[in-house]
């Protein structure tokens, strides 16, 4: 019987820190990384750009099945070009948060996210990750953060990139998204009932890491036992 490459995963909420966490910690393990929220962005950008409404559940489904995008060395591709930058656009990420309630499109996405878990082995962020795409993961880790917190980061993201922000519309829109995001009725926001909560509003990118190696590496500790 052929045994899984591990999988970890670290969901959360918009701007919670998981995407930079699960990156270091792929970067240091040698895994392979997936960014899953790039899967929705990227599929809702390709639908702005095919002209295709974001409340067209079957024609959005029926585009993702086959999303043209490769991951390469940091850089996000849609059909070939370069839309790293374009992809986390604030517009993009809400119009991400609307296609993601449609039933049919998480479905589309479940088959190309699994495709994502070869040797040596995976970490996996999004929001789901835990619960519904890799329940059987080594390790479930659930990153949390005040609204503020997040805003800050996402406002001095926005800054160094050289695009206007304002906190008040950031705190709002990310408090928005997570009521979205909880409510919707597939694969809702939450933490997998084994996952472990890591509240980041207070650590630095590189502590939050270190706490998941030690987790991961205890997890395959009691694995050998």
């Amino acid at each position: 019987m052929t045994v899984p490459s591990p999988v970890i995963t670290i969901d959360g909420p918009t701007a919670s820190g998981k995407g930079t966490v699960a990156h270091r910690v792929a970067k240091h393990l040698g895994f392979h990384y997936l960014d899953s929220g790039a899967l929705y962005r990227l599929t809702a950008l390709m639908a702005t750009l095919h002209g295709i409404a974001l409340e067209d559940e079957t024609a959005i489904a029926s585009m993702a099945r086959t999303l043209p995008c490769r991951f390469v060395h940091g850089h996000v591709f849609l059909e070939d070009a370069d839309v790293t930058d374009a992809v986390r656009a604030e517009e993009v990420g809400v119009a991400a948060s609307r296609i993601a309630v449609l039933p049919a499109v998480r479905q589309a996405l479940v088959d190309l996210q699994v495709a994502f878990r070869y040797t040596p082995g995976l970490v996996a962020d999004g929001r789901d990750m835990g619960t519904v795409i890799f329940p059987d993961a080594s390790l479930k880790v659930f990153l949390t953060a005040s609204a503020e917190a997040r805003a800050s980061r996402r406002y001095k993201q926005l800054i160094e990139k050289g695009i206007s922000a304002n906190m008040e519309n950031l705190v709002k829109d990310l408090m928005e998204r997570d009521a979205r995001d909880s409510a919707r009725s597939t694969a809702p926001l939450k933490p997998a009932p084994d996952a472990i909560i890591l509240d980041t509003s207070e650590l630095t990118a590189e502590e939050a890491v270190n706490k998941v190696l030690v987790w991961y590496a205890q997890t395959q500790a009691n694995n050998t036992i």
